[in-house]
């Protein structure tokens, strides 16, 4: 059967969250005048709170902890690596994250020149965010995205997170889609990669880190408009 429904993913995937949250969390850094007060270089700070923040992500996707552990660790797990053990700083850099980064909307490189080509072809398309529920709308709407889709999931509205297969069963039931006529778009290899072909859908992996997997007929990326290869 014919591809249908393109379901994406959306942090950096399309909304550049790699890019928007390290201008965010400089804002912070600055604005806080942590070099000053506690002598720590940006680019060092934001490399570790990097490292610290993909692990603790990598756990939230395999169940290990919940939404609320991840926040109240990130960047206390962060400042403490540099020897500072405040909490109440640590929190209000979180939850300023959280409130600031929606003032950056950058996308990735060519997002949308390929969703008006997708559009332009008749696919129907969809989001399927690992993604906190209330920000995931928000991202599509602030960065101008939100109109190329027809339904927005979030983790949070299933209470479950990709690669498990109910986030992918709820999704294609709010699309009405079938699994014959539906691909997944992803720059995750379990989440989005793993997670679609166990579920029985098909995908394309962004591969936007060079991770270069060796898996015989995959559909891989290095950039967006490379879709136009597959569809």
């Amino acid at each position: 059967m014919k591809i249908q429904h393109i379901f994406f993913d959306l942090d950096n995937t399309l909304w550049d969250h790699r890019r928007n949250a390290y201008l965010t969390i400089k804002d912070l850094f600055s604005k806080q005048e942590i070099t000053l007060r506690y002598n720590i270089d940006f680019s060092e700070f934001h490399s570790v709170y990097h490292e610290i923040n993909e692990k603790l992500w990598a756990q939230i996707r395999d169940g290990e902890i919940d939404k609320e552990y991840l926040r109240k660790h990130r960047f206390y797990d962060t400042f403490n690596h540099f020897g500072i053990d405040d909490l109440e700083l640590s929190m209000f850099f979180e939850e300023h994250f959280l409130d600031h980064i929606l003032n950056y909307n950058y996308l990735v490189e060519s997002a949308d020149v390929i969703l008006d080509y997708l559009k332009s072809k008749n696919y129907t398309l969809h989001i399927i965010s690992n993604g906190f529920q209330e920000v995931t709308e928000r991202k599509c709407i602030l960065s101008g995205i939100a109109h190329y889709f027809n339904t927005i999931t979030s983790a949070d509205s299933v209470g479950i997170r990709k690669p498990h297969a109910a986030i992918f069963q709820y999704s294609l039931s709010l699309a009405e889609a079938k699994k014959e006529e539906s691909i997944l778009i992803g720059d995750d290899w379990i989440a989005d990669v793993v997670g679609a072909q166990n579920f029985g859908i098909d995908v394309i992996f962004f591969d936007v880190l060079n991770e270069n997997p060796q898996q015989e007929n995959l559909k891989a990326i290095k950039h967006l408009l490379q879709i136009k290869d597959y569809l």
